[in-house]
């Protein structure tokens, strides 16, 4: 008996069906979240913004006052007179902490010799008028200098709390989709569940440059203000007794007569 033989032919069917995996992704979680998830977001992107456009525009104004102050410090330890550095300030401005407190430090000096004699008790002495008015500008240069750096701190340390309750609202909304659904498998969970993730991520994306950019400029400012702290010492020495602390070979103290007469 001949038995034929018939080849079973196993035939695959490719099922041509979207790819979940492929459609996920953060885009897809920002788009189909809530105004909740949204709005958190949106926080993180102003956030982002806020804290590189401080970290930027701080950066350039430190450089520029790198480089004007070293111009300003060489121009006035190696003038003639302190004509010489009034007349350099009065035709460029003050535009960074040594010749702002230099020229209030001058003016205050020239204002109690004019006016200080007619009401001594009530002005005090010389010295003690200049203290104050260093003391003042001091202040107001700390001031200037640290414009801006509580905004850094609050964004370093609430970005990444804002980052996670996106999070955590968007896990809380996926899984309630998929409870709804009723599909518990890993592949409907682990999508929805990856998207929310990533706005913790966010969150850190915002918060280290954040935290970065706050401990260089803090930095950079405990510098300047240590080195401004020397300087009004030096130039309350010089305008009380007329004589320096230099001791550089370049540096030529300043003659004091030209301005006994203001």
């Amino acid at each position: 008996m001949n038995e034929s033989t018939t080849p079973i032919t196993t035939t695959t069917a490719v099922v041509e069906s979207s790819n979940p995996v492929a459609e996920m992704g953060f885009g897809h979680f920002i788009k189909n979240t809530d105004f909740v998830g949204q709005g958190l977001f949106v926080i993180l992107v102003v956030m982002s913004l806020l804290s590189w456009s401080l970290i930027i525009t701080k950066g350039v104004g430190l450089i520029m006052r790198q480089r004007r102050s070293k111009i300003f410090l060489n121009l006035f330890w190696n003038a003639t007179s302190l004509e010489a550095v009034q007349h350099e300030i009065t035709t460029h401005g003050v535009s960074e902490p040594f010749a702002h407190l230099t020229s209030h430090a001058m003016h205050a000096q020239a204002h109690h010799a004019r006016y200080g004699a007619a009401k001594l008790e009530e002005a005090g002495s010389a010295q003690d008028f200049l203290t104050r008015t260093i003391k003042k500008v001091l202040d107001e240069e700390t001031m200037r200098l640290e414009s801006g750096l509580a905004v850094l701190a609050t964004i370093g340390a609430t970005a990444p709390f804002v980052g996670l309750f996106g999070t955590v609202w968007g896990v809380y909304h996926a899984l309630l989709a998929i409870g709804a659904t009723g599909a518990g498998t890993l592949d409907k969970v682990a999508g929805p569940v990856g998207e929310a993730l990533v706005m913790t991520g966010v969150g850190l994306a915002v918060a280290i440059p954040a935290v970065m950019g706050y401990n260089w400029l803090t930095r950079s400012n405990r510098v300047w203000g240590a080195r401004l702290d020397a300087f009004a010492f030096e130039l309350f020495t010089f305008l009380s007794t007329g004589q320096t602390l230099k001791t550089h070979a370049n540096v030529h103290p300043l003659k004091t007569t030209t301005t006994a007469g203001n």
